[in-house]
């Protein structure tokens, strides 16, 4: 576009009326100032609501609006008028729609699914949640015409409901206001109807309000003010700022790591039976077996036959040098994650190829200082093998392998880590993307899922190098094979137990790791967002939480000499949708409007 373009444009994104300017202009087609009744219809059939539940265009409606035979046209201040009586008669017809028997009610059901279909920019996540028990709370099965439109009234004016409470209890303050207080306050502001009020009140005892209103409760109901940011664009326009003091970037790593620490405490104890299990089947040999050892079919029997021979206490048996090492670990994996991540971050967004390389920097970065606590936990997890056998402490396992000893099977440990967390953090961070709200923002649900899903393909995939690590660390019995190295151990695992041998305790590792990190990584962005500590850098993504709002007012410009911009564009086309309800499908392209004329 040319700069004269540009400043036209950037014009109207500032006028005071913005929202019903860029609406006119999308429906202007043929930019001459005037909206036809088949710009409107064009425009009108292509979005969400209108494909869910059509619009009826042969109505008194339409024809009191644009005449008879549908010639007459609308300036823009007639636009504005028909666009808001549109939502209107969209409703209405769709209400109809649902009465099929003519008796003015529908089905609390159906109630609920025209107003998440044609009034969706209306409803807060309380409010769609609470559609079908709010008219159970007020004593219906069904919903009458007249209830229908007292919730839609209520709901298109809470900004005025809030200024009625303010009225009642005074700028500023926020104490629990009754039915009767605020009905009084109505009558003085404005001619909210009782049932209006009633309405309002039984969202209120939804979300505790015990027979009261509070801002707090007015806020859960409040759709978000026209002209504030959707919350992807508002955590998208994070910027560091060029001269960040060093010790912040150090108390930010710091600070990473300490969640990590917490996290991974959290996400080992939840699953370490399971690991215990997955590391005794690793270890079981087809050869060199032990008078009184136990052997094990499959991770069920080795998961009760543990229970059963050494208890509950059993499965636990070495968490605690666990906790000390997987703390740590999966604090380094995730700082080191983010750290690449932010490094490599183009416009910013993470390519995929930038994700890939941040996940092996993290799972290469955590060896040289998780190694030696893995090969004492694994030690610790088999020791209770075999009946009567001397107890073996993690301080006695330290002794008896020294520093050197401590490090045995890194090699293994780098070709499992590497790998795992190549695979792990790209997919985890693309299926977190995937099942992010239209708005961006992620459910905590969604953020284990993901965690839950990513883990299964990176697990599987390394577990040969798993296996490798673990022979190698276990310390071998007298008839068993004694491994040289990482190579050969390869070789004679596969030379005296075959191919499948690589594969022994896939199961168990599948699902040790996918559901400890998906606690893991949960337990991580929960805790960033419950703090929700600023050092000036950028969050990971899903780390906040999801905002009420953020009006383009209050952050602060990309340059000092910018005039709105791509901000204020956002906000104001994020505007139109939850004003008017005109969203246009994503990812479709427009297609040209179809007329009724017949070719010559």
């Amino acid at each position: 576009i040319s700069w004269p373009e540009f400043q036209a444009f950037e014009a109207v994104l500032n006028l005071p009326d913005s929202l019903y300017h860029v609406a006119f202009q999308m429906f202007d087609m043929n930019c001459n100032g005037k909206i036809t009744f088949d710009e409107v219809k064009s425009i009108f059939s292509k979005t969400s609501c209108h494909q869910q539940i059509p619009f009826n265009w042969d109505c008194d409606f339409v024809r009191l609006h644009f005449g008879s035979k549908k010639e007459k046209t609308l300036n823009y201040f007639e636009f504005t008028q028909f666009l808001q009586d549109l939502q209107v008669e969209h409703a209405v017809q769709a209400f109809k729609r649902f009465d099929t028997n003519g008796k003015g009610i529908i089905t609390s059901l159906a109630f609920r699914d025209i107003m998440e279909t044609i009034r969706p920019h209306l409803l807060t996540d309380f409010v769609k949640e609470k559609l079908v028990a709010v008219v159970a709370g007020c004593g219906q099965q069904s919903v009458s015409f007249t209830y229908f439109q007292a919730i839609n009234s209520l709901l298109k004016n809470m900004e005025l409901v809030k200024k009625i409470y303010e009225t009642v209890v005074g700028k500023g303050q926020d104490k629990p206001v009754t039915k009767g207080e605020f009905l009084l306050g109505a009558q003085r502001v404005s001619r909210l109807t009782p049932l209006e009020v009633d309405v309002l009140f039984q969202l209120s005892e939804l979300c505790g309000g015990k027979g009261r209103i509070t801002m707090r409760t007015l806020d859960m109901i409040t759709p978000l003010e026209e002209g504030s940011m959707p919350y992807n664009i508002a955590t998208q326009q994070e910027t560091i700022p060029e001269n960040r003091p060093v010790y912040m970037a150090v108390l930010e790593n710091a600070y990473r790591f300490s969640l990590g620490v917490i996290a991974g405490g959290v996400g080992a104890t939840a699953v370490y039976p399971i690991d215990l299990v997955k590391t005794r089947l690793q270890n079981q040999r087809s050869t060199g077996s032990y008078v009184g050892e136990l052997m094990y079919r499959n991770s069920f029997d080795c998961f009760f036959k543990v229970l059963r021979h050494e208890g509950f206490q059993g499965l636990y048996r070495g968490l605690i040098p666990q906790l000390v090492g997987v703390g740590p670990e999966k604090a380094i994996k995730l700082t080191m994650n983010d750290l690449v991540r932010d490094v490599v971050r183009q416009d910013g967004k993470v390519p995929l190829w930038g994700q890939i390389l941040a996940g092996g920097c993290a799972g290469g970065s955590q060896v040289m200082f998780t190694n030696p606590l893995e090969i004492v936990k694994i030690r610790l997890q088999v020791s209770g093998e075999i009946a009567g056998a001397p107890k073996v402490s993690a301080l006695k396992v330290v002794k008896e392998l020294g520093i050197t000893g401590l490090y045995k099977g890194a090699r293994a440990c780098l070709l499992r880590d590497i790998p795992f967390s190549a695979i792990y953090f790209p997919a985890y961070s693309n299926i977190k993307e995937a099942l992010a709200s239209p708005d961006g923002h992620v459910a905590p649900w969604k953020l284990l899922l993901a965690g839950t899903l990513a883990g299964a393909p990176a697990a599987s995939l390394t577990t040969p190098a798993d296996v490798v690590k673990t022979r190698l660390q276990v310390k071998a019995r007298d008839g068993q094979t004694q491994y040289k190295g990482m190579i050969d151990c390869f070789k004679k695992v596969y030379a005296e137990e075959g191919f499948a041998a690589f594969w022994k305790g896939a199961p168990a590792r599948v699902f040790r790791s996918s559901p400890q990190f998906g606690i893991t990584l949960l337990t991580y962005e929960l805790l960033q967002r419950f703090f929700n500590k600023d050092f000036g850098g950028r969050k990971p993504i899903g780390s906040t939480h999801k905002p009420k709002y953020v009006h383009v007012s209050d952050l602060p410009p990309i340059t000092p000499d910018h005039m709105g911009g791509y901000r204020l564009a956002a906000a104001t086309f994020a505007g139109v949708e939850r004003k008017f309800g005109l969203a246009l499908p994503r990812f479709e392209p427009m297609t040209p409007a179809i007329t009724n004329k017949t070719p010559a």
